[in-house]
Parts: structure tokens; sequence; C-alpha cells
């Protein structure tokens, strides 16, 4: 952990990879433009303009950065609807021949409570002993090597780091939205004060509307909200901008280095994030978070990661220029 990173952020959202300084050698990794048809990436227009950021209602993590609340001006894109798919990252697998950082390093990390029982002993993360580092863990094998993407070709692809995701972006013509550009999609239009993309609540009338954690974390799950791990990208309703699973579900990488004092000199038109760092935005919580040790479940929230950490609850989605 560095000093740009809040006390034990990464290690509760999904833990950093030790000891690889960063992921420099993984972004490096050229990757040739493929031939993916547009309609394919399932992009839709996002309205430019001036819109609020930050989290103005004082319930958030100070050391993550949520504030102070800034307008921002954002130019017009188009982001994908829904996060990158297993059957499309699958795609650019195989036409671009590329190796994932979890694959590269033989391990990944995988959240205990999906593994079976009779699972070999794994190391556990010490300050969240939930998390399990299983060798022949990637994005072909969710649960380690005993698992596959029989019947999840349309659930979000995890164990991916901001390397990969960066390489497939390249292979697609796309980019990683900026962490202003996530936080304006995410609300998908709904006023700044709500912390999710339908409003104030999180689950009106008792409505589920995102994949988090149900019950007693991390030991008793009982899974009210239809998962267990992760969902189809199309579960539940989309927002107000035809996005579907801001919230919940997976951690989205975005392009943005991490930097929790930025907020307070970001510009006002276009914010790309600092310069450099040693760790990069991720956004919108996953189904692992539970308001007992993670309230990051919210459009408003932060977290970051080190480039090539990986783990089964982190995965992105694209933007390509107006």
């Amino acid at each position: 952990m560095t000093a740009s990173t809040p006390p034990g952020q990464a290690r509760c959202c999904a833990p950093p990879r030790p000891g690889t300084g960063g992921g420099v050698a993984a972004e490096a990794v050229a990757v040739p433009r493929g031939s993916l048809p547009e309609v394919e990436l399932e992009l839709v227009p996002l309205p430019g303009g001036v819109t609020q950021q930050g989290n103005n209602a004082g319930d958030g993590y100070p050391q993550d950065g949520e504030t102070p609340v800034h307008a921002v001006r954002l130019s017009p894109c188009r982001i994908g609807q829904f996060t990158v798919t297993n059957r499309l990252f699958g795609r650019f697998a195989a036409d671009s021949g590329y190796r994932s950082d979890a694959e590269r390093f033989g391990w990944s990390f995988v959240f205990g409570g999906l593994l079976p029982d009779d699972f070999p002993d794994t190391r556990a993360v010490a300050a969240a002993p939930w998390w399990r580092q299983v060798y022949g863990a990637d994005w072909r094998h969710p649960e380690g090597p005993q698992s596959d993407l029989d019947g999840r070709d349309d659930h979000p692809v995890v164990h991916v780091s901001w390397a990969d995701a960066a390489a497939f972006c390249a292979w697609s013509g796309t980019r990683l939205p900026t962490e202003s550009e996530w936080e304006h999609a995410a609300r998908g239009g709904v006023e700044p004060g709500c912390h999710y993309p339908w409003g104030g609540e999180r689950e009106p009338s008792g409505e589920h509307r995102m994949n988090v954690f149900q019950g007693r974390f991390p030991g008793e799950n009982t899974v009210a909200d239809g998962y267990a791990g992760t969902a189809p990208v199309g579960a539940f309703e989309p927002n107000g901008y035809g996005l579907f699973n801001t919230t919940g579900n997976v951690w989205e990488w975005c392009g943005d280095w991490f930097d929790p004092t930025y907020y307070g000199s970001s510009p006002a038109l276009d914010p790309q994030g600092p310069p450099a760092g040693s760790h990069r935005v991720m956004r919108g919580g996953s189904y692992l978070c539970h308001d007992s040790y993670c309230f990051r479940y919210r459009v408003d929230a932060r977290s970051a990661n080190t480039p090539d950490a990986s783990a089964g609850n982190i995965g992105f989605r694209v933007v390509r220029d107006a």
C-alpha cells in the first residue's frame, strides 16, 4: 500500500497484487486493433454538459477523497450499456492471442465463499481473510481451475487487471471512461445527492435493484437479490441513460490515476485525473459490498487498486469519443 491509497481500501474492495511494482510491464503490452463491429460493443450516447461530482451527504469515507462536491463540464461520448462480457473478452483473447495478468502470474484472488467446501487450502489475505489466493484462477476459470464459463457468456468478465482492460480497449478502438465520465454516466441523470442511479433508497419498497452481498458478511449470504456471485450484465433495470449495473455486480476500472486529494484541484473541463500515480480508480462496488464493512456501492464512492491487480469482482466498461 502507498500513501496515495486510503488505508485498507484496496484490501477491502479487492486486494492488490503483492510485490509486482504496479504492473508497469503489463501496461506496455502492445495489442493490434481488432475487427469487432461497433454494434457488438452496445454503446449508447452519453450527453455532455455540466454535472456535479462527489458526495454531499457526508456519509462516505473521508480518506477516499469523495469531497468537495464540484462542478465539471464533460464532452459527449458513447459508453457501454453493459460491462464487457466473458463472450466479448473471449473474442478479444482469441483474435489477439492476449494473455491476461492473472494468466501470466498464474493466480488471482477469489472470494472464499464461492469456493467448494472441499477446495484445497489456499493462502488468505491477512487483513481480509475472505480473499483467497487461488492458483489457476483467471477470467476463464473464475473460481479456480475446476471452474469454467459454462452458462456465463453474458456475465461480466472478471479477474481482469487495469492493464488487461486497457489492452481490450486498444483492440476494440475504445478507451476506459474517466472517473468524471463514469460518475456522470452512472447517475443516469438523477440529481446529485442521491447515492444510487434510481434515487436515495437502496431498496425502495423492498425491491432489490442491484447485486450486493445480502445477509451477514462474509459467512452468511442470503442471496436475497438473486445472485451469490456475478449477475448477467443485463440484470436489473437500466438507469436513465440506459446503463445497466453501474452499482453492485463488479467494480469497474476507470482510466484515471487515483489521488484522494484530486477533487480539490480537479479541472472544470473534462478532468482526466492526476498525471501519475501508483493506483488506478475503480468505481461502482461489487457483489461483495456490504454496508457492515464497505459502503462503496454508490455512484459517488471511490476506490482504487494497482494496475496489475485482479480479482473475481473486478471488470470494466468502455467508452468511445463522440
